[in-house]
């Protein structure tokens, strides 16, 4: 007997063997068949779903949970675009009763409204003497007041208050990390923004470093998480560069560096895994330090500015071998063209030292791919995450700084598809939306929200838009044996839509509503609060 068979359904299978269907049968947590293989069988619980879409769960490969429920309870400035606002805010939020010493954390924080960086003495005149860290939205920098700057060793660069990159990191260090509780809370209230909008599955992009995180527990609040049962989406944990440590291992091993006890890639269950080994190499562009070969364009004050490196750029490339030779699945954060060189470049001699074809290595954002890059994704089999949410909110800004030319090679589709290179869509929430299906519209339409067409070249197909959300997430998480299409065997996570995205106008794909989001073949609308479960 099934568990449930939904029915009177357009069931998108995403299997090519069975691409439509009408019925589709669950059992255990599991897809037993569809249409003649289940329509017969008897079923506890029979769903008439009333013509309704059902896709597969949503899997989005790359977002920062922890940070994105941190933000969405801390005050923030945007959407204020003078700054005077912006200092009426952290005024305000400065008065408010806190224990002596206590940070003052302020999200949404964007300068490029403003048109330079607020400083630290702007900040002091509205801090009453707090340490305040003022965070960028790209998280990628900040700026912090004077009682912030006088800790800091003096090593450190800044610019009149302003923290970017690892400077940033040094900041955040001097305080006192989150407790488990604070960041399985936190956590929790991302996940279930994520479910409410398809989301079944996703990687989170780092945890234990310094850059976005702040505990050296973190996973710890995720395994508090689904200890309680209060973990609503299946996690894959990417372990931050910077974890790994040198270690005396045996030479036939054939690594130098490990994470404790030699953790690795695929640790964990069903809801909650060890995926890849995140690196960072360069910035962001919205901070203007994601690392290109040309410089910025049309933006004052970066004539010049080609970006950075989060590091010294053969000690980046050196982790990228290393985490490679240690068995590692990597995802390497590079989304300027100068930073995807390195990044190539490194897994292609890491290949060469120890050739792993099934490493499923990653390169994450990919925001800047010059023509001559692709077939270089391509020959070493890695996969491009993009985050196509971007162009569609701040586009028109990127189009503007990276000038005509290159405006068409930015977080591209149509390229990386017709080069074999498989194409896997995420959000980086909280930087913006999280959406996967306004996310789909922009790979279908190429359209910002002012309406400007950015590449419109790499435009992709509505059916190849979802296989990005669902086949390729599954792929790039090495889940493609139980998640990302709707075949039997596989998990009976899936999304129920109120119309099919192929039927609608592309312009309107993004406004389709969710009925409800299946995981492991319960309808979560009738999940309980177990917040308090032991």
């Amino acid at each position: 007997m099934l568990c449930t068979r939904l029915t009177n359904a357009r069931v998108l299978t995403l299997d090519p063997h069975h691409p439509v269907a009408r019925d589709l049968g669950i059992w255990r947590g599991r897809i037993v068949g569809v249409d003649e293989a289940v329509t017969s069988l008897p079923a506890r619980e029979v769903v008439d779903l009333q013509g309704a879409t059902v896709l597969p769960g949503f899997i989005d490969s790359h977002v920062h949970l922890a940070w994105a429920g941190l933000k969405a309870r801390t005050p923030s400035v945007a959407p204020c675009e003078r700054i005077e606002d912006i200092l009426a805010v952290v005024d305000a939020a400065a008065r408010r009763p806190a224990p002596p010493g206590a940070w003052l954390d302020v999200a949404g924080y964007d300068q490029r409204a403003l048109g330079r960086h607020l400083t630290a003495a702007e900040l002091d005149r509205v801090s009453h003497g707090r340490k305040v860290l003022l965070m960028h939205d790209s998280g990628h920098a900040c700026v912090v007041s004077t009682a912030v700057l006088d800790l800091l060793p003096a090593e450190v660069e800044h610019e009149e208050g302003f923290l970017a990159e690892s400077a940033m990191t040094a900041a955040r260090r001097l305080r006192l990390p989150y407790s488990q509780e604070e960041l399985a809370d936190a956590i929790e209230h991302a996940a279930r923004a994520a479910l409410a909008e398809g989301i079944t599955a996703c990687a989170e992009a780092g945890i234990g470093g310094g850059l976005l995180g702040h505990s050296p527990v973190e996973l710890g609040a995720y395994q508090l998480l689904r200890d309680r049962g209060r973990l609503p989406v299946r996690v894959q944990l990417m372990a931050s560069g910077d974890t790994l440590r040198p270690r005396g291992t045996h030479p036939d091993d054939g690594f130098t560096q490990a994470l404790d006890l030699g953790l690795r890639t695929g640790f964990g269950d069903d809801r909650l895994s060890l995926g890849a080994l995140k690196i960072y190499t360069d910035g962001g562009m919205m901070a203007r330090t994601a690392a290109l070969t040309s410089p910025y364009e049309g933006d004052e004050g970066t004539d010049g500015n080609t970006g950075r490196f989060q590091d010294d750029p053969e000690r980046l490339a050196r982790l990228i071998v290393d985490g490679h030779l240690a068995g590692w699945q990597l995802a390497v954060h590079a989304i300027g063209d100068r930073a995807a060189d390195l990044a190539l470049d490194a897994l292609e001699q890491a290949q060469k030292l120890k050739p792993r074809p099934e490493a499923r290595h990653r390169i994450e954002h990919a925001g800047l791919i010059r023509p001559d890059q692709l077939p270089r994704f391509a020959e070493l089999g890695v996969s491009a995450v993009i985050q196509p949410n971007f162009l569609r909110y701040f586009g028109d800004d990127y189009a503007t700084v990276m000038g005509e030319r290159r405006a068409g090679w930015m977080y591209r589709g149509r390229g990386f598809l017709d080069h074999g290179v498989t194409l896997v869509g995420s959000s980086d929430r909280p930087v913006t939306d999280g959406s996967p299906l306004r996310a789909i519209q922009f790979m279908v339409e190429r359209a910002s929200v002012s309406g400007r067409i950015i590449g419109g070249e790499e435009a992709i197909g509505v059916d190849e838009a979802l296989r990005a959300y669902t086949v390729a997430g599954a792929y790039a998480c090495h889940w493609d044996d139980r998640a990302g299409s709707l075949s039997p065997g596989k998990r009976a996570d899936l999304v129920v839509l109120g119309d099919d995205p192929h039927r609608v106008d592309p312009s309107r794909i993004g406004d389709i509503e969710i009925v409800t989001t299946y995981v492991d073949g319960r309808d979560t609308r009738d999940a309980r609060d177990t917040r308090d479960t032991p």
